[in-house]
């Protein structure tokens, strides 16, 4: 009996390798028939809407099915194919705004670099803004060899501004009272509920910003198109253009149909040649920088919080949660794999506790011999500063928008807008100041004094530790801080940024900081995740009690973002106007709803 016992275990034990062993062999097979790259290649890529800076791994769209490129997926598949002789150029179809301007700069960069390699690369839209401004759309467009229009189409390149909301008066009828206290005066973040108009401060630093803006961009397409920077400024003032003037003007190569432009494309790279979607092109070919030495790449992206990392469906943002990233940051110090960390960020600020537990891990990383290198993305400010400013070197886009090294805080008194709706809330505390926050009651005198040097207190810190990180003397930090916005361009001359450029840079700087030479292998942290892993944290599930494995939370999937869209407008009006309690933001700046 017994033998027999152990010879069915015998039995189903070499049933089970040779089921494993099927099972190897079938993947291997399907990873064999997989198509490749073909032998003679045009990339393509459609832009229709801003490309995201990081998808977080445990969502919904991550699990299942593909999303839309990132900024580094663009930028990773054109590096790769800029080496990959079977491909001949890139196509781009611009249907819309590509994003910031440090996003189309990032993507211009990478688009040079393809074509420095001896790669066409062109650009084709149907029009260049139709009934608006698509300046950016067109900046992006003069990188490329040749741009295509529609003979229907404009080149609408009306220039770069930006419009800011005021409601003091509308919340005085509304019976909102803000009570809301920031440092200093260019903290702009609060005026669109203190004030009527633009202080002069507020002006100042956003006409200087927008002008900054514009230089670069005025710069890149006199660059481009072979133009003068005057050339380009007339044609700029006399826009929106025809297609036809846009000719003239040596904007555009020609006024061209979708077919048309293909089949140019195709004279151009070669008969035979097919074409293949670039984010097609990444899947199959793989990402550059997969070899060697491990670089580890972190995102710090979206508003920053206490706890971990998620999307909010109903205001229809990415968090940017402490825990989540600075966990990230202490996997990547205790693997002995890592010499160095590349940390994108990509915020306008937020939590100030939050901020300052992740620029602990970054100042703990450098103790610890690890550099990190901080590359910026659209912006890294208040906030986003505060986590970036102890890296060993800061990297940024020229237009990308930085500093605004200061803080705002408090609430706003919603009692009478409750009054008029019949509503009345009666709050009851045991404890001098246990209604301090109350949105029914004011600040008395005491409390809003507290509330006054909560606020000194987190600007003198602030700006005593971006001294420290940039090794500046406080005066002098002290002298470009006071709230102020600053592009990448003008934050590098104010000593708040290192060097400008994107990943490469970046990762170049890595590279020396480490002393490592030749190929090296970005690797992200953290480590991406399995479907089973990625559904168990959208179900709420916890795996494990290790606080260092905290990583990412969910994120809404793509078929409920239609559902959820026109209600998350009117969840964030209603956050600001405290009628929605949020965790309190203090680094935060203001985020110009520039068009251009």
């Amino acid at each position: 009996m017994k033998r027999f016992f152990i010879g069915s275990l015998a039995v189903v034990g070499g049933i089970s390798l040779l089921f494993v062993a099927a099972i190897v062999g079938l993947a291997y097979l399907a990873a064999s028939h997989r198509p490749g790259v073909p032998d003679s290649v045009v990339l393509e890529l459609d832009i229709s809407e801003p490309l995201r800076e990081h998808v977080p791994e445990a969502s919904l769209t991550s699990a299942f099915g593909e999303h839309a490129p990132t900024v580094r997926d663009v930028v990773d598949a054109l590096e790769r194919a800029g080496e990959d002789g079977r491909v001949k150029g890139l196509l781009v179809r611009l249907e819309g705004p590509a994003g910031s301007t440090a996003v189309v700069q990032e993507l211009r960069d990478a688009v040079k670099a393809f074509r420095s390699r001896g790669k066409k690369a062109w650009a084709y839209a149907d029009t260049f803004g139709e009934g608006t401004s698509a300046t950016g759309t067109y900046y992006l467009a003069s990188a490329f060899d040749a741009v295509y229009v529609q003979p229907s189409g404009d080149v609408s390149v009306t220039g770069v501004g930006q419009e800011t909301p005021f409601a003091r008066d509308a919340l005085v009828k509304l019976g909102v009272k803000p009570q809301m206290g920031k440092r200093h005066e260019y903290k702009a973040a609060v005026n669109t509920f203190t004030e009527q108009t633009y202080t002069e401060p507020h002006r100042e630093e956003s006409t200087r910003y927008l002008t900054s803006i514009f230089e670069q961009m005025l710069r890149g397409v006199s660059e481009a198109r072979g133009l003068t920077p005057e050339q380009v400024r007339a044609a700029l003032d006399e826009a929106p253009l025809t297609g036809a003037r846009a000719l003239e003007l040596k904007l555009v190569d020609g006024l061209l149909y979708r077919d048309e432009v293909l089949a140019k494309v195709k004279d151009t790279a070669g008969e035979g040649v097919k074409r293949l979607y670039l984010e097609k092109y990444l899947e199959r070919a793989g990402r550059p920088h997969t070899k060697g030495p491990v670089v580890a790449l972190v995102y710090g992206a979206g508003t920053i919080s206490r706890g971990r990392s998620e999307s909010n469906p109903m205001s229809g943002e990415d968090t940017l949660g402490g825990e989540t990233v600075a966990a990230a940051l202490r996997k990547a110090v205790e693997d002995e794999r890592v010499r160095a960390i590349l940390f994108r960020v990509d915020s306008p600020g937020g939590s100030y506790v939050a901020s300052d537990t992740v620029r602990r891990e970054v100042q703990r990383a450098r103790e610890k011999g690890k550099p990190v290198i901080v590359s910026m993305g659209t912006y890294a400010a208040s906030g986003g500063y505060f986590i970036a400013m102890d890296a060993d070197r800061i990297v940024a886009q020229p237009g990308t928008l930085t500093g605004s090294i200061g803080v705002y805080g408090g609430k706003m008194v919603t009692a009478e807008l409750w009054a008029k709706l019949g509503v009345s809330w009666e709050p009851l505390g045991v404890g001098k100041n246990a209604t301090m926050y109350s949105s029914s009651l004011e600040f008395t005198p005491e409390q809003h004094a507290k509330n006054e040097a909560s606020l000194d207190r987190v600007y003198e810190d602030f700006t005593a530790k971006a001294a420290a990180g940039r090794k500046l003397p406080v005066e002098k930090l002290r002298e470009v801080a006071r709230g102020r916005v600053w592009s990448g361009e003008d934050a590098r001359e104010k000593g708040l940024v290192d060097e400008l450029g994107g990943f490469p840079v970046a990762l170049r700087l890595a590279k020396e900081a480490a002393k490592l030479e030749g190929e090296v292998r970005v690797e992200l942290f953290p480590k991406e995740k399995g479907t089973a892993e990625v559904l168990a944290d959208l179900l709420g599930e916890r795996r494990g009690d290790n606080s260092d494995d905290v990583e990412a939370g969910g994120s809404v999937a793509a078929p409920l973002r239609p559902v959820l869209a026109r209600t998350q407008a009117l969840y964030r009006l209603a956050v600001r106007l405290g009628l929605v309690e949020e965790r309190q933001h203090v680094l935060a700046a203001p985020v110009p709803d520039t068009t251009w």
